[in-house]
């Protein structure tokens, strides 16, 4: 028998592929994705005049934060699990296990189309916000680059447990859709924590949402990031593959 290597052309095609196929989802490809830079659009007109301290507007100190942590949260919660759901339910995955293209290569390919979904979406965001409404970039750049790339790992990981236990797509939308809207809640998605009590604010400032949207806040000030937001994206991060790694099926 001749073993056959997949080649650098074999994974050029594939991601190919899943890049067309997630253009073609045109829900799929503009709510994760325009819905934060409508929330933007919508809060930046006021927020960017609005001072808040150590000259930081409530666009830098609040909106932007919150819509880059949007774009990271709704690719890797919903859209990227939907997708593997759909090639498992349909049998795509079972059929690669017996070809040279294994299985994992899809995940790999779909998890390097989703974030260039997350790096059009933050581009996106931040060059309106800077063009259009003057907002200013991190003070610490570096820094707010780490936490973007520990806020990817840890949605992206959430997501794959979302992937591992959904049966159908539809239910990975749903589970996807829950968490989003929980961790959203309690990380201040809907304006603000100071509402929840402060119980309920620290549990949701811990909770990887919450914790993507202080460390981000923190580096746009030029402040040392808390401890306990990059802790708790490093665990989720950690805890999620793990489990994912675990529970994922590659068949029903």
């Amino acid at each position: 028998m001749t073993e056959h290597r997949v080649g650098p052309r074999a994974w050029a095609m594939l991601i190919r592929s899943e890049l067309k196929m997630v253009v073609r989802d045109t829900a799929g490809l503009i709510v994760p994705i325009g819905m934060p830079i409508l929330i933007l659009i919508m809060n930046a007109a006021g927020a960017g005049g609005e001072e808040v301290g150590a000259g930081l507007t409530a666009l830098e100190a609040f909106v932007l934060p919150l819509v880059l942590t949007m774009v990271i949260a709704m690719l890797g919660l919903i859209n990227m699990p939907s997708f593997l759901a759909i090639y498992r339910k349909t049998g795509i995955l079972r059929r690669l296990a017996v070809t040279p293209a294994s299985p994992l290569m899809v995940l790999v390919a779909q998890v390097v189309v989703s974030l260039a979904q997350v790096l059009i979406g933050t581009a996106a965001a931040l060059g309106i916000a800077v063009l259009a409404f003057g907002a200013q970039p991190p003070r610490n750049l570096g820094v707010a680059l780490g936490v973007l790339a520990l806020s990817v790992a840890a949605m992206y990981a959430l997501g794959m447990v979302v992937a591992s236990v959904a049966p159908t797509p539809n239910s990975a939308i749903a589970i996807g859709l829950v968490l989003f809207f929980a961790f959203g809640a309690l990380g201040g998605m809907f304006g603000g924590t100071a509402g929840l009590g402060d119980t309920v604010a620290q549990i949701g400032q811990v909770l990887p949402f919450g914790a993507s949207v202080q460390a981000l806040a923190a580096a746009w000030a030029g402040q040392a990031v808390a401890t306990s937001s990059l802790v708790s994206l490093a665990v989720t991060a950690v805890l999620g593959t793990t489990a994912s790694a675990l529970l994922f099926r590659w068949d029903r």
